[in-house]
């Protein structure tokens, strides 16, 4: 997933850096996830799941649910196939949130079952009596209208205003809210589903899509690659399907499908390369669906389907990163899969780290000099920000909401750490390395110590010259950024530097500032390096010569905003309040909720734009945003 939030959470201690390793299909127990902080962490045991996959462990779905947008619920059944681990095990229990459990069944016949007490974080599991040679069973339920991981758009907030719009989004731990199942990036299951709508909607999954699919109301999917729970999506609405390439193509609102077919026409150059360096695409298809502005991230990386956020169709292919990043995870996070949510850091270090090289195989070492020092500038900003225990890469989530991890650590400091390794030992050896690591875990989900043993057997005892097991340490489980990493250059932005340095000297008015070939990096460098205080003279003019406050360009527009209301520049007000009840996504609006949070002011026109926007928003935006407003 394309970075979430860069939030400041709360801090929890971190144990021991070397932690006592366990299998990753270890049962994970409600004494297991409450476990109190002071205690050393278990490697491998998910601290987020009340399900036992190291008793019982689930393969297989088959799913059967109606799309009811009237009650604003998925209905139906799901039948889960599981491997008896344990030989005395006689319960299957699964993960749920508020969901409405009617019937459990095996062969026709009624099984027994109990709903515990439900966690705040981490929902109620499902407990099912299973007698002996019993592998299915079937469950029947439905979800909630408010469940956490399904957002239902009413027509007049999609792009086309004619038809209803649905959509989930399971990472981390949210598929549990619209499917009763072992809710763990450990247990990794094939699926099936048959999807019933009304006849004028499409419905497509991170699963087998048929380009050509008649639009008959009922659809039937197949996932046949094991995937961890929160890969598995869904999403229904008018929708139709451009081709890109042989392989690639966007499903998107008739408004939005062409404009996204040309700004993302670069995904199939994307694939090719990405095989040639790091080897075969294992997924049949790539395809990107390109979501209502509620949308909470910038992309989540859905297996076949990518799911993007409309805000980074700019009409000129400057966002397109978020593109080659969700591709990416298709080898690293989709392939190989972090076992746990302390592990996060294995799917979106690697991730961050190819988005950079696809980046720079496809449009030029310049981009990529200039997008890898934008994001160690968002990385050092979020060490200045955050807890010290929040700096870790393996970090101790315990009692904590697992979507507290995403921040720039896994992914900024996760790819600076594997950029220290490729300088370390070179390129060529670095991408064999690579290559070697996502065959030999190919559709498995590790941990930090399983990586650092294999990397221990591999590239260490290949390099004991250049490489140090102290310092992978110090990358690893200690906080910040160590002495010595990598820095990113660009000799494109020192002349930005020189310009803003002249016009805030008042040596060169904003208008002779010559912008002419200035790309999005430049100008996110140009406005996120401003100081925190500039006169309302500097700011009009900025705004004169430039027209910032309505800049097409939501990235731009976002800096620019923050300008705004950390010096109070009322002209941009206006345009502030629509981007905020427009856009959905959270690293666009909640560092600007939180900007306006800081005076009475601020949260009165916070609160007003909050109110106007929630019925639109996404939950999770709601629950990272209502903190601001009360």
């Amino acid at each position: 997933m394309k970075k979430f939030l860069s939030s400041v959470a709360m801090a929890v201690a971190v144990a021991a850096c070397s932690p006592q390793s366990v299998t990753p299909e270890s049962s994970t127990s409600s004494s297991d996830a409450a476990a109190p902080a002071t205690a050393e962490i278990k490697s491998g045991v998910d601290y987020h799941s009340l399900s036992n996959p190291g008793e019982m462990k689930v393969t297989h779905l088959d799913l059967d649910l109606t799309a009811d947008f009237d009650a604003k619920r998925l209905k139906g059944s799901v039948t889960l196939t599981f491997d008896k681990l344990a030989a005395d095990a006689s319960e299957l229990v699964l993960d749920t949130r508020d969901l409405d459990i009617q019937s459990v069944s095996a062969n026709g016949e009624s099984l027994a079952f109990t709903l515990d007490e439900a966690d705040p974080e981490l929902g109620a599991a499902l407990r099912i009596q299973v007698p002996d040679g019993i592998n299915q069973v079937t469950v029947s339920y439905q979800t909630s209208p408010q469940a956490s991981g399904v957002q239902w758009l009413t027509p007049a907030q999609t792009a086309g205003k004619q038809h209803p719009f649905l959509f989930t989004q399971a990472q981390a731990v949210h598929a549990r809210s619209f499917i009763p199942l072992q809710d763990s990036p450990q247990v990794r299951v094939t699926y099936t589903a048959k999807i019933k709508t009304p006849e004028e909607l499409l419905a497509v999954m991170s699963a087998s899509n048929d380009p050509g699919t008649p639009r008959d109301g009922e659809y039937d999917f197949t996932m046949p690659q094991p995937i961890p729970s929160y890969l598995i999506a869904l999403a229904i609405g008018d929708l139709q399907f451009k081709a890109m390439g042989e392989r690639t193509g966007v499903y998107a609102e008739p408004a939005l499908l062409d404009a996204a077919a040309e700004e993302f026409e670069d995904t199939e150059s994307m694939l090719e390369v990405t095989e040639q360096t790091y080897g075969a695409y294992s997924w049949d298809r790539y395809d990107l669906l390109i979501l209502p502005p509620s949308f909470p991230f910038g992309g989540m990386e859905n297996p076949r389907l990518s799911f993007i956020t409309p805000t980074v169709i700019a009409g000129d292919k400057s966002l397109v990163s978020l593109i080659a990043h969700e591709l990416a995870h298709s080898w690293s996070g989709n392939t190989v899969t972090n076992a746990t949510w302390r592990d996060l850091w294995l799917n979106e270090g690697f991730t961050t780290y190819l988005t950079y090289r696809i980046m720079e195989m496809v449009y030029g070492h310049d981009r990529y000099r200039k997008e890898a020092v934008l994001g160690y500038q968002d990385l050092t900003d979020d060490v200045a920000a955050l807890p010290e225990n929040d700096e870790i890469l393996a970090i101790d989530l315990r009692g904590r909401n697992p979507d507290d991890v995403f921040s720039n650590i896994p992914y900024e400091k996760g790819a600076l750490f594997l950029r220290e390794l490729e300088q370390k030992v070179g390129r060529a050896e670095f991408d064999k390395f690579l290559v070697d690591y996502f065959q030999h875990f190919a559709f498995k989900s590790i941990t930090t110590d399983e990586f650092v043993a294999y990397l221990d057997k591999t590239l260490l005892a290949d390099h004991a010259d250049k490489l140090d097991k102290a310092r992978i340490q110090e990358w690893i489980f200690t906080p910040g950024i160590p002495a010595g990493a990598p820095v990113p250059t660009s000799d494109a932005f020192e002349l930005i530097d020189q310009a803003r340095s002249n016009f805030l000297a008042g040596e060169v008015p904003a208008s002779s500032i010559n912008t002419q070939s200035w790309t999005v990096h430049e100008w996110l460098y140009f406005l996120n390096n401003m100081p925190e205080a500039l006169t309302d003279a500097q700011l009009a003019a900025l705004d004169e010569a430039f027209n910032l406050t309505q800049s097409s360009n939501n990235e731009i527009a976002h800096s620019w905003l923050m300008i705004a209301v950390n010096n109070n520049y009322e002209p941009a007000y206006e345009r502030l309040y629509s981007y905020l009840v427009s856009i959905g996504r959270n690293k666009l609006v909640k560092p600007l909720y939180q900007a306006l949070s800081k005076t009475e002011e601020g949260k009165a026109f916070a609160k007003k734009a909050f109110e106007e926007a929630k019925p639109g928003y996404h939950p999770l935006t709601v629950k990272a945003n209502e903190g601001f407003v009360e």
